[in-house]
């Protein structure tokens, strides 16, 4: 298939790769032109511009958008209208709330625009290892697009589906990713655990390796977790700051709206909050708190 590719950051220029490498028809825009010189060497052309893009393809059009959720995606999807015909299609492979998703398929449908939503993950792996995809949108557009899902899925019928109707994409992707911040908080308070185990000086690298053999908690990412604790067992050099790229909280708020416990999800994502609060104001009164009550003493700050 002829397809234009928008946003060439690592997982745009990885997934367009893949696809030229699967025999499909790829222009791609980006606007840093040394992002777009980079994948015209991998086999995908150059568009300098929106517009230029569109036209350099056939109708019906396809692009997938994989841009920054929020504005630059809004941004992105208004003004690509002028420019489509009644009957192209966008899929944003991004991270967008599936509520702005919605918005952007109502806006489409207006127009006669296809608009598919498609929860990606793989991260740079998934130039080598193909991506997961949990696509949401009309069950006849989705089934035209099946080669480009198919090329850049694991397999061609595995690692990717449709799961419902457009939205649903991405409201699978955010819980996707809330598992993850649990997944990964349980891993990082595990193998802390064990190395605050001084007297037994065990070597938190060859765990990960025995476990990510046989036992229960194997999976992919304590393979990438074993792979980091082989690289830097201490984790020297790396600030105790955990980002979070908005999913886990979208997720949290979705469990209230829908009156379903998630403990876990929600502490894991507090404990992002907390990792970023290096003088915490609310500790220091907990401190003084006890020790108006019951005279506990306080822990001076070293001068």
């Amino acid at each position: 298939m002829e397809l234009g590719m928008v946003g060439l950051g690592k997982m745009g220029a990885n997934m367009a790769e893949r696809l030229a490498r699967g025999g499909h028809q790829v222009t791609g825009f980006d606007p840093s032109a040394d992002a777009r010189a980079a994948v015209a060497a991998k086999g995908v052309a150059g568009a300098e511009s929106l517009a230029a893009l569109v036209q350099a393809l056939p109708a019906p059009r396809v692009l997938w958008l994989m841009v920054p959720a929020g504005k630059i995606t809004d941004d992105t999807v208004n003004a690509l209208i002028p420019l489509l015909s009644k009957g192209d299609t966008v899929i944003d492979g991004g991270n967008s709330n599936y509520k702005d998703t919605l918005r952007r398929a109502a806006l489409y449908a207006e127009h006669g625009l296809g608009y598919v939503d498609c929860g990606t993950s793989g991260g740079i792996w998934g130039l080598k290892e193909g991506y997961s995809m949990m696509v949401g949108g009309d069950e006849k557009t989705v089934d035209a697009l099946k080669p480009i899902f198919a090329t850049l899925a694991p397999g061609a019928e595995q690692g990717w589906g449709r799961v419902g109707p457009v939205g649903s994409g991405h409201f699978t992707k955010m819980v996707h990713n809330g598992i993850e911040y649990g997944l990964m908080q349980a891993y990082a308070e595990g193998f802390s655990i064990l190395g605050h185990k001084k007297e037994f000086g065990l070597d938190l690298h060859q765990i990960g390796e025995i476990w990510r053999y046989g036992s229960v908690v194997r999976s992919w990412l304590l393979d990438l977790t074993t792979d980091a604790l082989g690289k830097n067992p201490t984790m020297d050099g790396i600030a105790p700051y955990v980002v979070d790229s908005g999913e886990g909280r979208w997720t949290v708020d979705e469990a209230i709206d829908l009156d379903v416990p998630a403990p876990i999800i929600t502490a894991s994502l507090i404990e992002r909050l907390r990792s970023r609060d290096t003088d915490s104001f609310a500790d220091k009164l907990l401190a003084a708190m006890r020790n108006e009550f019951g005279g506990h003493a306080i822990k001076s700050e070293p001068k």
